[in-house]
């Protein structure tokens, strides 16, 4: 109770000092260079569940000066638009929820931004087990033409004045990883009896 307590304490702590964006971001405050992507999370075990994960927020580090960026997502299906320096990033962090459940990963996956174009950065798939002993995550890349054409889609529609900005992809990598999934204290109030996400 007590380490779980402190690990949620901890996890706290550090989300605290990254830097919060919105995604998308508003049109009129984009500065540097947009980022567009897609999050999709899905259960890969067990289909007969109350709660079905999505990603709460998305964590990038700035490999050069270590600045993290917190990339709000709430949802199992969304697209994101984000304005970053450019430079080389790293995907070191998802926090994904189940109704109130949570719990986090930590990634390494690099991509890098270009100043002055819109950098596509592929869709990114966050496969969740079910709930069991040593839960994973597998976080996948995926850069298809229906994607490119679904990303096109949300820039012509969020950003109607950016039509004019070349597009360039560059997708993280490696395409693929798996990864421990840990929990996120606070924890429900539920008996010990039904707490079946703690391990």
């Amino acid at each position: 109770m007590f380490r779980g307590g402190l690990l949620g304490a901890l996890v706290l702590g550090i989300s605290s000092c990254a830097t919060e964006l919105p995604s998308p971001v508003n049109q009129d405050q984009v500065t540097s260079s947009l980022v567009v992507g897609r999050v999709i999370t899905v259960l890969t075990g067990e289909r007969s569940r109350r709660y079905l994960p999505q990603m709460r927020f998305l964590e990038l580090e700035d490999q050069d000066s270590q600045q993290r960026f917190q990339v709000e997502i709430e949802s199992p299906d969304q697209h994101f638009a984000i304005d970053l320096p450019s430079g080389k990033y790293r995907l070191n962090r998802v926090q994904i929820s189940e109704g109130p459940f949570m719990s986090m990963a930590n990634l390494d996956m690099t991509f890098s931004v270009e100043a002055g174009v819109i950098t596509h950065v592929g869709t990114w798939r966050f496969g969740v087990d079910s709930p069991r002993y040593g839960r994973m995550v597998v976080a996948s890349v995926i850069a298809d033409h229906a994607e490119a054409a679904g990303a096109r889609d949300f820039l012509n529609d969020q950003y109607p004045t950016l039509d004019r900005r070349s597009i360039v992809e560059r997708l993280p990598q490696p395409a693929q990883m798996e990864a421990r999934l840990y929990e996120v204290m606070p924890y429900p109030r539920y008996s010990r009896y039904f707490r079946r996400h703690w391990w």
